[in-house]
C-alpha cells in the first residue's frame, strides 16, 4: 500500500521528537550514579537511534524528505477537523493540546518536548538531581508523542507503520509507569502533562 499523509507525516515529526529523547538520554546515562536510570538512558538511547533509522529507511524507500516542511503534526486531521491545534496557543484543540508560546520560542515545536533552557539544565546536573530532571523530562517527553503514535497507530495506510507506532506507545507507557515509580522513590512528582 502507497503511503498516506500520515505514514510520511508521523515518520518525519517522530524522528525530531525522537532526537531529543536520544539526547536527553546521552546526557542521563553519562551523569547518573544509579545503575537502573544507567540502563533504562541507554535503552531509550539505543531504541529510538534504531527508530529514528527504520523511520529514515521509510522516507527514503518513500522518495519523502526527512524533514516536514509544513505544519508541526499537520497530518493529524480527520475530515479536516485538526487534532493538534499547534498554531493557537489558547486553544486546546481537540486533542486538548497546545503549544505554550513561551515554550515555542524557547525551542520546544511539539507537545512534550524540553525548551533548550530545560536541556541546558539537564546536561549541567549530575548524580540525583540529574537522575530525577531526567526523568521528569522523559516522562513529559513520552506523554507528548503520546498523541502522535495513537493517531498513527489507527489512522497510518501502511500496516507497517500502524504496528510500529502501536508497539512504541506500549513500550513508552510501560517505560512512563516504571519511571513514575522510580521518581517516587526519589521524592520527586512528574511534571505536568503536556
Amino acid at each position: 500500500m502507497e503511503p498516506g499523509a500520515v505514514d510520511v507525516g508521523f515518520a518525519q515529526d517522530m524522528i525530531v521528537h525522537h532526537n531529543q529523547g536520544v539526547l536527553m538520554a546521552h546526557y542521563a546515562e553519562l551523569d547518573t550514579d544509579d545503575s537502573d536510570i544507567a540502563v533504562l538512558a541507554y535503552d531509550i538511547n539505543y531504541t529510538q537511534t534504531a527508530q529514528i533509522g527504520q523511520m529514515q529507511g521509510w522516507l527514503a524507500l518513500w522518495g519523502k524528505p526527512v524533514f516536514n516542511s509544513g505544519t508541526v503534526m499537520g497530518w493529524m486531521t480527520a475530515g479536516g477537523m485538526d487534532h493538534m491545534n499547534m498554531g493557537d496557543s489558547t486553544s486546546g484543540g481537540t486533542a486538548g493540546m497546545s503549544v505554550d508560546p513561551a515554550r515555542a520560542e524557547d525551542g520546544a515545536i511539539m507537545p512534550g518536548m524540553a525548551t533548550n533552557t530545560e536541556m541546558a539544565k539537564l546536561k549541567s546536573l549530575r548524580g540525583k538531581e540529574s537522575d530525577i530532571y531526567f526523568l521528569q523530562l522523559m516522562i513529559r517527553h513520552h506523554q507528548g508523542g503520546a498523541d502522535m503514535m495513537e493517531y498513527a497507530a489507527a489512522n497510518a495506510s501502511v500496516g507497517v507503520v500502524r504496528n510500529f507506532a502501536g508497539q512504541m506507545l506500549q513500550a513508552q507507557q510501560a517505560e512512563i509507569g516504571q519511571m513514575t515509580d522510580w521518581l517516587a522513590d526519589l521524592g520527586a512528582q512528574p511534571l505536568p502533562a503536556p
